[in-house]
């Protein structure tokens, strides 16, 4: 039986290759990207069925019998067991880091030529449905993203592709996951230009609309055509309200700020409690006692999104200590303030005790509830204006996501998909675009690049950074210089300034450590005179390099130094100072120039 299962394998690989080797011939490279993008749509869609479902079937299991009319403290144990229960599967059964999908993503594409591993197809998915399912305030957007791109990338992996096709197919699948999770295509494409930073070129326009809209046309088909969350505009949006419009997007672009600043400083506790179990009962503890408050934070919070943005608040407080109080304004307006601040440390303490989710529906759940908070409070301070707490909490949806996500045209976007509210368009433009202006102020990084950024690891959308980041010391260390000894007279010099046909040499001593070089103008006055060829010798006239790289070194901090140090050429050592070879401007321009146009062809 094992012979002819390695039998088969064997016959199925040669088969593939054979396909392989018949497309390269047959198929137009960008024909077979778009095909390959077709069909990323397609499994993408499935994968956010599949995994909306898992989510839905183990939340609806644990809470079918909670209570709404009071307090229920199953909510002390639910989040807590899934943190475990995520924890033990990821330590033992997945074994890598999974958290964070996007910023994986990212890196990714950043640092490890859109190379995603075969696993990260489904495991993200199996997580974050438990965690999310017994109750972690987290999103399903960030993991589908992950498992999306992992999709295009393997795709693109097992047909050849180069990473510039790689780059662009692991766009592809992010923008599917996106579309087929919230049934919106033209934010899950603006997500991949905004967010991903994909450049948005003739190239890349056709395969991500394809994977975009096929990921969703599989969700609209198995079910159906309505929006995510159930929104009817009751209240015309006039241009009196303008000005609170502008104040609100203000106001989100603060939120915002407070929800990245909060989730760095509860990542930097988590990660500082070294101990994977101390760590996932503390966090799990946390969120527990978090959710027991205020249950609305419990799962990705889409219901309270709905009761949000249709103006029913008090419903909210369902299944809580404050249900009795549910019709009183002051309560209302306090306990929507409460989960708007708590959100964060939800969120946090979900994937910072080892639970798998994203922060799109945790942008979503704040800013809708700070909208309604602004309007609602602002109406019962007696102003006389009647702000629609509907509107607004839908803005405040827009608002929130694009200073979080730094994403203000797929915020836009994304919640008029998500609601059907196109009749807001001018309000959701102006709250988007005024909460990201804000949060740039104090905040050059959305919540995904910040965590790269700090390490000098994000590809941005600075295309000569971009490029340069691509290269890698290896790829343009020249090994053609011959070497010399400190001991070695001048006479011996001369000998090996007669076999090459440079004019830099290596000192290197007994350890093949660099000692310093010699330049050929600095004994050009010299080298002609033979009574002192066996007086002179390398030690006198050699000289110290004006800064050495080294091998790890990123190409960014390789230009600082030849930029500081105004050389030509630069020796590279290794992490034992042992000579490894010289790097030169030259080599590293024409790299540069090569890497461009291959990323930049259209």
């Amino acid at each position: 039986m094992k012979q002819y299962i390695n039998n088969l394998s064997h016959s199925f690989s040669s088969m593939f290759l054979s396909l392989v080797m018949w497309r390269e011939k047959h198929v137009k490279e960008r024909t077979f990207v778009m095909i390959l993008a077709f069909f990323t749509g397609i499994l993408c869609g499935f994968a956010a069925l599949i995994f909306k479902w898992l989510i839905h079937y183990i939340s609806s299991t644990l809470l079918l019998n909670i209570d709404t009319t009071g307090a229920n403290y199953m909510y002390l144990i639910y989040p807590l067991v899934g943190i475990v229960i995520v924890s033990l599967y990821v330590r033992y059964v997945v074994r890598d880091h999974i958290s964070h999908g996007v910023t994986r993503v990212l890196y990714a594409i950043s640092q490890n030529k859109s190379r995603l591993k075969a696993h990260n197809c489904y495991t993200s998915v199996v997580a974050s449905s438990i965690t999310i399912g017994f109750g972690g305030s987290v999103g399903a957007e960030g993991p589908i993203v992950y498992t999306g791109a992992a999709i295009g990338s393997n795709l693109g992996q097992a047909f050849r592709l180069s990473p510039r096709l790689l780059m662009l197919l692991v766009g592809c699948g992010a923008a599917a996951g996106l579309s087929g999770i919230f049934k919106a295509p033209l934010a899950g494409a603006l997500f991949t230009l905004e967010v991903l930073m994909i450049d948005l070129t003739t190239v890349s326009v056709m395969p991500l609309l394809i994977s975009s809209i096929t990921a969703a046309t599989v969700a609209y088909v198995f079910t159906g055509y309505d929006v995510e969350f159930f929104f009817t505009q009751s209240e015309y949006f006039l241009p009196a309200r303008i000005p609170y419009a502008v104040a609100l997007g203000v106001l989100c672009g603060f939120v915002s700020l407070y929800f990245i600043r909060v989730i760095n400083m509860m990542e930097g506790f988590y990660s500082s409690i070294k101990n994977t179990w101390i760590r996932a009962v503390t966090g799990g503890a946390i969120l527990a006692i978090l959710i027991f408050i205020f249950p609305p934070l419990y799962g990705e919070g889409y219901d309270v999104i709905t009761l949000m943005i249709n103006g029913d608040a008090g419903s909210a407080l369902n299944g809580s200590f404050f249900y009795n109080d549910r019709n009183t304004a002051w309560v209302i307006s306090l306990y929507v303030l409460g989960l708007t601040l708590a959100k964060a440390f939800a969120t946090s303490s979900t994937n910072g005790a080892g639970g798998v989710g994203g922060t799109f529906a945790p942008a979503l759940h704040v800013g809708s509830m700070a909208g309604f908070c602004f309007a609602f409070t602002l109406n019962q301070l007696g102003f006389d204006i009647d702000l629609s707490v509907k509107n607004f909490a839908l803005m405040g949806m827009a608002g929130v996501m694009s200073g979080v996500m730094h994403a203000p045209l797929m915020s836009i976007f994304l919640t008029a998909e998500l609601t059907g509210g196109y009749e807001l368009f001018l309000p959701l433009l102006i709250v988007s675009t005024i909460s990201y202006g804000t949060i740039k102020i104090f905040e050059p990084y959305s919540i995904y690049a910040i965590r790269l950024a700090k390490r000098g690891e994000l590809l941005t959308h600075h295309k000569d950074k971009s490029v340069l980041r691509l290269l890698k010391i290896n790829s343009v260390i020249e090994n053609d210089f011959m070497p010399v000894t400190p001991d070695m007279n001048l006479k011996s010099m001369v000998e090996v300034i007669s076999k090459s046909n440079r004019n830099l040499f290596p000192v290197l001593d007994d350890q093949q450590k660099l000692v310093g070089v010699v330049l050929l103008d600095d004994i050009r006055n010299i080298m002609f005179r033979p009574d002192l060829y066996k007086r002179m010798f390398v030690s006198k006239f050699m000289s110290m390099p004006p800064a050495t790289i080294r091998i790890g070194d990123a190409m960014e901090e390789v230009m600082k130094t030849f930029d500081r140090t105004g050389a030509w050429n630069l020796p590279v050592v290794d992490e034992e100072d042992r000579y490894v070879g010289f790097v030169s401007k030259s080599k590293i321009f024409n790299s540069y120039r090569r890497v461009l146009r291959h990323y930049s062809e259209d």
